[in-house]
């Protein structure tokens, strides 16, 4: 029988049905399994991590594995392409992999091509002879929105490699893998576990090759997922549907409010998800002190749990150039969205 996402998210990744047999997976706090099963040893898998992976592959439509941060997801990814390999990838984007691959870049480990990810036909004439594209769509924190049906069925042709950062869509917005994409990653830290108490990461495909390249790379490298971790990400995944259709609800009257504010210059938005950003029509240090000002609204670094958060992304060093630096990155949480308009506009006010 054919399942919803929001159905998926509750009953995926639960433990067989015996009688008196618990509906939630254990916490297995094991390093050392006895021999002659599938697992072998802790840094190759875990009883919690497969619950959790589960869930995840049916959200995602593929074979999915935990690693212990989204960076470390992001890391295997790179880490199993050879010395010197082209990658396309945004010149705007999520400032730790715009960090990385800078670092690979100038290193010589990658060949990184940045382009601008919303000129389709400019991110198509960087392919040529690339090993792998890297697309965020929508972008962190422009909010910059990519072709992905375009550009994913152009690499395919060109035998490249596609790996979507999905954490900012969900599942529940768009699918990378059906698309035609190689591999999807998450912030499992952001929205699948939404309640901000947990760091980790997933990389899914539907390669079965790639996903052993990738396991490999995950179990050498060591960036595996604690076991009590995993637990609180599968927990946090039950809800997950219902936080972001929340989020995302009062996400967009606040960009009807926002675009009406006297102070506000731009507002940046997909259309849909629980990320806003905004430019606020003030210095860098008034936009901070707008941050600074919120009674309800957490000014803290991170997105996608069940509070609202908000920040001015130029306040971090290696956050790009290309973003303004009165741009307010906003996560929209599940408070009433009166509360957080006002705190908004008090805030505003402060200025």
């Amino acid at each position: 029988m054919s399942k919803h996402l929001e159905t998926q998210a509750i009953t995926a990744g639960r433990p067989e049905v015996v009688p008196d047999g618990a509906l939630n997976p254990s916490v297995v706090l094991s390093a050392t399994f006895h021999a002659d099963g599938p697992i072998g040893y802790g840094r190759y898998g875990n009883q919690t991590w497969s619950a959790l992976e589960e869930a995840i592959s049916a959200l995602e439509g593929g074979s999915t594995l935990a690693f212990s941060s989204g960076m470390a997801a992001i890391s295997a990814v790179f880490s199993i392409l050879p010395v010197g390999a082209p990658v396309v990838a945004s010149n705007q984007g999520y400032s730790g992999v715009m960090s990385l691959l800078n670092s690979f870049n100038e290193s010589g480990r990658l060949e990184v091509r940045f382009v601008d990810i919303v000129n389709t036909q400019s991110v198509i004439d960087a392919m040529k002879g690339a090993a792998l594209v890297w697309l965020e769509s929508p972008t962190n924190p422009g909010l910059d929105l990519a072709d992905l049906a375009a550009l994913i069925t152009q690499a395919k042709k060109m035998g490249i490699g596609v790996a979507v950062d999905n954490t900012f869509a969900t599942p529940l917005v768009q699918n990378p893998l059906a698309m035609g994409a190689d591999i999807v990653m998450h912030s499992v830290t952001k929205f699948l576990s939404g309640h901000s108490d947990v760091l980790m990461g997933s990389l899914s495909t539907n390669d079965p090759a790639l996903l052993k390249r990738l396991h490999d790379s995950r179990s050498f490298n060591g960036s595996i997922p604690g076991p009590f971790e995993s637990w609180l990400a599968l927990r946090g995944i039950r809800t997950f549907p219902l936080r972001f259709n929340k989020s995302q609800e009062s996400a967009k009257v606040l960009v009807s409010k926002l675009s009406a504010h006297p102070k506000i210059t731009r507002v940046r938005y997909p259309g849909f998800g629980a990320i806003i950003s905004f430019e606020v029509d003030a210095t860098a240090e008034l936009t901070q002190k707008v941050c600074e000002s919120s009674k309800l609204i957490t000014h803290a670094t991170s997105l996608g749990g069940i509070e609202s958060l908000w920040e001015r992304r130029r306040r971090w060093p290696m956050e790009s150039v290309s973003v303004p630096e009165q741009l307010i990155r906003l996560s929209v949480g599940c408070e009433h969205v009166d509360d957080i308009w006002n705190d908004i506009e008090n805030a505003l006010a402060s200025i």
